[in-house]
C-alpha cells in the first residue's frame, strides 16, 4: 500500500468508492476482486470514524429475535461466520451471560426459550469454520453458583437464579480489520488513498462521472473520473448531495451517536455480561422491560456500553463529554449497584454515528434496522450513483456487495461475477487453527522476545507477522530492544505501518495501526518515540514532529473519559524512555538526508 494520489487522476475508473470505513473498504475489495478498475478514497484515515470507534462486537443477530425479524437474524449470523472464517486473527467468539431472576421476562425459562429458538434458526453458523476455537457454541445455562463464580458481584442479588449464555463475536482491533479490507483491495489492483476528501460530484449530463477531491496532505485539488460512484461516506454521505437542483431539498436522516467507555478493570473471566439499563427499544415485539447494556472483557480491560442518542449535529462534532460518562456510571450503579463502577476506572470513551430509525426523537428511540442503500437513478433521476450508509460493522461485507450489485446494473459493459468474499481470507488470515498457529510461533520466537509482544503481533497481523519480526531482527541484534519500552508494540511495527500500510500521521500509527492507544493514553514519551521514528522515514522537521504530537494529543483528549485525565496519563505513563527517545530523535534528524525520493514524493506535508 503506497500513497500515490497522482494515480487517481491518471485513469478513468470503472468504480470509485468514497469512504474508507468498513463498508467502503469492503466494497472496494469486492469490486477489485471482480476485476473492476477500482479506486477508494477516504477524507481522513482508513477506518478512522465509526468503524474504529465501534463497540468491537460482531453481532450474530440474536437481538433481532425480539423484532421477529428472521431475515436480519440469519443475515447477521452469516456475516459473523464469514468474519470468523476470513479473519481468524482479528475476530473470535465471545460468550455473554444474561443473569436470570425469578420468573417471567427476567426468568430462566423465558430467556432460555428465546436463546434456543436462536440456536435453531442458526444451525449453519459454523459451516466452513474448522477451528474449534472459532466456532459459536450453543446456548447453555449456568446455575446460581456458577454465575457467581464467574461474576462475584452477583452474589448480593438474592433473587438471582443463574444465567443464560449465548455466544457472539468480538474484534481484537476493528481499525486493523478495516485496513485488511483496504489491503486486500490494493492487492487486487485498486488504487487506495487516505486523506483525500471528495468535495463535489463531476457531471456528464444527469450522470455522475467522478468527483472533485482535495488531497488533505498537499492541499492540491484532484479530478477523479469514474463510470460509476459508490458514496459510502457514512454520516458524511448526505453532505455530498447538497445540490437542490439535482437531489431536491437537502435532508439529513436521523443518526444515532452510539457510545461506550473503557474501564481499566481486568476481566474476571472470558464472559461478557448483559445488564439492563434504563432505555427501551420501542419497536421490540418481545423483550425485557429495558434494553441490555453489556459489560464485556476486551484484552486486559472492560468495555461498557452501548448508549444511544439522537445526534442531529455535524458529524465532525461527535464526541463523548466526561459528564456523560459520569452519568452512565451513575445509571449502571443505580440499576446494578453490585458492579461498583467508579469514574476513576474510566479511561477512554468512544462513539460513532450510525443510522437511527426515521421516527426517532430525542425522547423515544427507534433503532435503525438496515443499512441505507439508495439508487439515485430511481430516487432523483441521477445516473451512475448509489449511496450506502452502513448500520452494523458485522454486515459490511454483505451490504457492500448488495450496494455494488445495484450500482453495477448501470455499468456500460457486462461485469464479472462476484468473488466469494465470504470465503477468501483477508491478508494475514490464512490460518486453519489459530491455537496451533500461535503455539508454533511461540516455539520459534527469539528467546529474549516477551510472549505477550508476539501474541499481540499475531492478533494484529496474522500470518504477516514474520515479515515484521524479520525487519526487527535486521534493525537490532538484541530482541529485548525490539519493542517500544513499556508496551507490546515493536518498533518495526511503526516502520511497517509507514512503509507498507499508508500511515502518514502520528495518530494513524498510535490510534489505528498499533495497540499503543488501546483504551488508554500511552503517555507522552511513547508519542515522542513513535514520532521520532516516523520522522526518520518521512523526513519530518522538528516543527512537524511537534505538530504531529499536538494533533495526536488532541485526538487522545477527545477520547479521555474524564476531565484532567490527559495530564494524569502523560505523567503516570512515564517509563524509562527518555534516553531511548532522545536517541531516536537525534537519529531521525541525522537520517533525513537518507530518506527515499518516493517517500518525499508521496508523503510530504508542508
Amino acid at each position: 500500500m503506497r500513497r500515490t494520489p497522482s494515480e487517481l487522476e491518471r485513469h478513468e475508473f470503472e468504480v470509485l468508492v468514497i469512504g474508507g470505513g468498513a463498508f467502503g473498504a469492503a466494497a472496494a475489495r469486492d469490486a477489485a476482486l471482480r476485476g473492476l478498475k477500482t479506486a477508494l478514497i477516504e477524507r481522513a484515515d482508513f477506518g478512522g470514524g465509526a468503524s474504529a470507534e465501534c463497540f468491537k462486537m460482531v453481532h450474530g443477530g440474536i437481538r433481532y429475535l425480539q423484532h421477529a425479524d428472521v431475515h436480519r437474524l440469519r443475515a447477521s449470523c452469516h456475516e459473523r461466520s464469514a468474519l470468523l472464517r476470513i479473519a481468524p486473527h482479528l475476530v473470535h467468539p465471545l460468550p455473554i451471560a444474561i443473569p436470570t431472576y425469578g420468573r417471567g421476562r427476567r426468568g430462566r425459562a423465558f430467556l432460555g426459550a428465546g436463546a434456543f429458538v436462536y440456536d435453531l434458526l442458526t444451525l449453519g453458523r459454523n459451516v466452513g469454520i474448522r477451528d474449534p476455537q472459532r466456532q459459536i457454541r450453543r446456548t447453555r445455562f449456568l446455575s446460581r453458583a456458577e454465575a457467581i463464580a464467574l461474576f462475584p458481584h452477583l452474589e448480593t442479588e438474592h433473587d438471582l437464579t443463574g444465567a443464560v449464555v449465548f455466544e457472539d463475536g468480538q474484534m481484537y482491533n476493528p481499525a486493523r480489520l478495516v485496513l485488511a479490507y483496504v489491503a486486500s483491495a490494493a492487492t487486487a489492483g485498486a488504487v487506495v488513498c487516505n486523506y483525500v476528501e471528495a468535495l463535489e460530484f463531476l457531471w456528464k449530463g444527469d450522470a455522475v462521472c467522478g468527483v472533485r477531491a482535495r488531497d488533505g496532505l498537499s492541499g492540491s485539488d484532484l479530478e477523479i473520473r469514474a463510470q460509476l460512484v459508490l458514496n459510502a461516506a457514512g454520516p458524511w454521505a448526505d453532505y455530498l448531495q447538497r445540490d437542490p437542483a439535482r437531489f431536491g431539498k437537502f435532508q439529513r436522516l436521523p443518526f444515532s451517536r452510539d457510545a461506550y467507555f473503557v474501564l481499566d478493570r481486568p476481566p474476571t473471566c472470558e464472559y461478557g455480561i448483559a445488564v439492563q439499563g434504563l432505555s427501551k427499544d420501542k419497536d421490540a415485539l418481545l423483550a425485557r422491560p429495558t434494553r441490555h447494556l453489556f459489560v464485556v472483557p476486551w484484552r486486559d480491560k472492560t468495555l461498557v456500553g452501548v448508549w444511544h442518542r439522537l445526534f442531529p449535529a455535524d458529524p465532525d462534532s461527535a464526541r463523548v463529554e466526561p459528564q456523560e460518562v459520569e452519568a452512565w456510571i451513575d445509571e449502571l450503579n443505580t440499576v446494578h449497584p453490585a458492579l461498583g463502577l467508579s469514574l476513576d476506572e474510566a479511561t477512554f470513551a468512544c462513539c460513532g454515528l450510525v443510522p437511527f430509525g426515521e421516527t426517532a426523537t430525542e425522547t423515544e428511540l427507534s433503532f435503525g434496522k438496515e443499512s441505507r442503500i439508495v439508487d439515485h437513478r430511481a430516487a432523483h433521476g441521477v445516473r451512475g450513483l448509489v449511496s450506502l450508509v452502513g448500520i452494523r460493522y458485522t454486515t459490511a461485507r454483505a451490504d457492500a456487495a448488495r450496494a455494488l450489485d445495484l450500482l453495477l446494473r448501470q455499468s456500460p459493459r457486462p461485469t464479472p461475477a462476484p468473488a466469494p468474499t465470504h470465503l477468501l481470507p483477508l491478508p494475514g488470515g490464512a490460518i486453519e487453527d489459530f491455537a496451533s498457529f500461535e503455539a508454533n510461533a511461540l516455539r520459534e520466537k527469539p528467546a529474549a522476545l516477551d510472549p505477550s509482544v508476539l501474541k499481540a503481533l499475531l492478533r494484529n497481523h496474522g500470518t504477516d507477522y514474520r515479515a515484521i519480526l524479520a525487519s526487527a531482527a535486521r534493525a537490532c541484534d538484541d530482541a529485548g530492544a525490539w519493542t517500544i519500552p513499556g508496551t507490546t508494540t515493536l518498533i518495526a511495527q511503526v516502520r511497517h505501518a509507514v512503509e507498507r500500510e499508508m500511515a502518514v500521521r502520528l495518530e494513524d500509527v498510535v490510534m489505528r495501526r498499533t495497540d499503543l492507544a488501546a483504551g488508554v493514553h500511552p503517555g507522552r514519551e511513547v508519542l515522542d518515540v513513535v514520532a521520532s521514528d516516523m520522522a526518520r522515514v518521512l523526513g519530518w522537521s522538528p516543527g512537524r514532529i511537534q505538530e504531529e504530537i499536538a494533533m495526536t494529543e488532541g485526538t487522545l483528549a477527545r477520547h479521555l473519559a474524564r476531565e484532567g485525565r490527559a495530564k494524569h496519563s502523560a505523567v503516570s505513563a512515564t517509563r524509562p524512555l527518555s534516553a531511548y527517545g532522545a536517541m531516536l530523535a537525534n537519529n531521525s534528524l541525522g537520517a533525513m538526508s537518507d530518506r527515499s525520493s518516493a517517500a518525499r514524493e508521496s508523503l510530504r506535508h508542508p
